[in-house]
């Protein structure tokens, strides 16, 4: 009986342990050099584990495209002053990031300019 009862609590064990493994850190960013870019609402998502929009961008050296931001916790962006429904599909938004340390495209959200011009968190190096 006593090795019944240790294999199944090693498996609950496993059980709670598991999701909180698959969870990521934020070492991929790079908080110190914070960059500003605006572009098109192409899907703003406000959902835990991390809010994720996407933005269609414009820049001479890379054309047009299609670039997913991750940003904080939807308890964390609210208590920022950051709400669904602040902007959708097709709003023009500035947003600050940290930038992906690797050069590639992506970030984390830092700040947010609503289309209203409403500033939510820091907005960095915007026009």
């Amino acid at each position: 009986m006593n090795k019944i009862a240790t294999t199944f609590c090693a498996l609950i064990l496993c059980a709670i342990v598991a999701p909180a493994s698959a969870h990521h850190s934020a070492a991929q960013f790079d908080f110190r050099n914070p960059v500003a870019l605006s572009g098109k609402v192409i899907e703003a998502r406000f959902a835990n584990p991390h809010m994720r929009l996407v933005l269609e961008v414009t820049d001479d050296a890379r054309g047009t495209r299609d670039i997913e931001f991750e940003g904080h916790s939807r308890n964390n962006m609210r208590r920022q002053g950051l709400l669904p429904g602040m902007f959708t599909v097709g709003d023009m938004v500035t947003i600050s990031i940290a930038p992906m340390k690797d050069g590639t495209d992506g970030g984390y959200v830092v700040g947010v300019r609503t289309p209203e011009g409403e500033e939510i968190g820091r907005i960095t190096g915007a026009d």
